[in-house]
């Protein structure tokens, strides 16, 4: 008889033999893909003693922007919840850049930069979700060049033009990102359904890319942050679910044998968040190789499709939701709808219009925003540091400053907007 030990010991050597297998294609200097992947679309401020690799500044740049602290309040799949064990956004990116490190750790790749990638990829999520994003495509102007309305696309618009850190010299800077973690951020996309997955070879325009999930990462960490987002969301969402009785014991049962179904080892394991996450994790590590792309077993790829169906069907399309995604569409519409027929008065006078506006709280916000990022000019305008301006006085780029204004908000601060537009006092 083999004892425990033994294959405790056999299944440790087995694990260390496919240690490492993606470090010649990793992201390093010695990767024929390295003089792209660390450039700037203009040159960053550089400290002699700075000990940081360029992918770990743009990671601590992400987690220092308000964009990235936005997250917290803004939905993952259930809106505006007031349980606390619930998953936010800024839980799944969490999450996300967990299962990234792991990954590429073990695989060999570099690990600051799938960080990185996984820290910024939903920062262009608006509020809602899915939902949100589907709302704020009604209104789109039909020339705008991310149309429809995709959060990876605003993700990179807003790294590129909208986020700002003070530099040194205390003046605002854009966060000016690597285009690997750019890539990495407009081509994350975790909704598609990749049998394999192999970074492209083009540098391509990254503003040019006009579908979500139609383009490959440029660098394998891209690829793995891509299938650490599925990863990531499975499984917890299945949880949350259960938590808020969105799915019943006999549902339960349902995924269960769904999971016993396909998962190779055959022991009938609980089927929980931990065990999906370790299992799909294992079996990515130990099917994926440079050759072949990152990739799944075949049981693991149908398990996959099995349980996001499942949860499209019970979970994402229950009733329940469906209310409070009317909801959302009355606030976002609501707001949307009052900005743009105010746009007369606001091109006409600015000040004016936000002195004397009954909704201060939005007029506040809206202004500044225009103030920031368009092409009005006064005396006392924070000045841009980006290229990149709305033309406020032309119809399809003020219905455009609406759209990024709204998608920046969280869930929170968007009720808080409709409430004042609500209330009489």
């Amino acid at each position: 008889m083999v004892s425990r030990k033994a294959v405790f010991f056999e299944d440790i050597s087995y694990n260390q033999s496919m240690k490492r297998k993606f470090s010649e294609v990793a992201m390093k200097e010695t990767n024929h893909k390295w003089d792209e992947a660390v450039s700037r679309m203009y040159p960053l401020y550089s400290r002699l003693d700075d000990i940081r690799s360029p992918f770990f500044r743009d990671y601590t740049r992400i987690i220092h922007s308000r964009g990235y602290r936005r997250l917290k309040h803004k939905t993952q799949v259930f809106y505006a919840t007031d349980n606390d064990h619930i998953c936010t956004r800024i839980e799944h990116v969490q999450h996300v850049e967990a299962v990234s490190n792991i990954i590429s750790d073990f695989l060999g790749l570099h690990t600051e930069l799938a960080r990185a990638i996984a820290l910024g990829h939903d920062i262009g999520h608006p509020p809602f979700g899915h939902a949100g994003e589907k709302i704020l495509s009604q209104y789109l102007p039909s020339n705008c060049n991310h149309s429809p309305f995709w959060h990876e696309k605003n993700g990179l618009r807003f790294v590129d033009h909208f986020e700002t850190l003070p530099g040194p010299n205390g003046l605002k800077e854009g966060l000016n990102l690597t285009y690997a973690v750019r890539d990495g951020i407009v081509c994350h996309c975790g909704e598609t359904n990749d049998r394999f997955l192999m970074p492209r070879n083009e540098a391509l325009a990254l503003d040019k890319i006009q579908n979500p999930g139609g383009v490959y990462p440029f660098t394998w960490e891209g690829c793995v942050v891509r299938i650490a987002d599925t990863i990531s969301y499975v499984g917890r969402d299945i949880e949350d679910a259960l938590s808020l009785g969105i799915l019943n014991p006999n549902q339960m049962k349902i995924l269960q044998a769904i999971y016993n179904r396909f998962s190779e080892n055959n022991t009938h394991e609980t089927l929980n968040n931990t065990v999906l996450i370790h299992n799909l994790i294992l079996n990515l590590c130990q099917s994926s190789t440079p050759e072949n792309g990152l990739h799944f077993s075949d049981p693991y790829y149908y398990l996959l499709q099995e349980l996001r169906d499942f949860s499209k069907q019970h979970i994402y399309e229950h009733p329940r939701l469906k209310v409070y995604k009317n909801y959302a569409q009355l606030m976002i519409t609501s707001i949307f709808e009052y900005l743009k027929e105010e746009q007369y008065r606001i091109v006409s006078d600015i000040q004016t219009w936000e002195s004397t506006n009954s909704f201060p709280l939005l007029s506040s916000y809206f202004s500044k925003w225009l103030l920031t990022y368009s092409n009005i000019s006064l005396p006392e305008k924070e000045k841009s540091f980006s290229p990149q301006f709305f033309v406020y006085t032309i119809p399809q780029d003020f219905s455009l400053a609406i759209v990024e204004f709204i998608s920046g908000m969280t869930d929170h601060f968007i009720m808080k907007i409709f409430e004042e537009m609500t209330r009489f006092e």
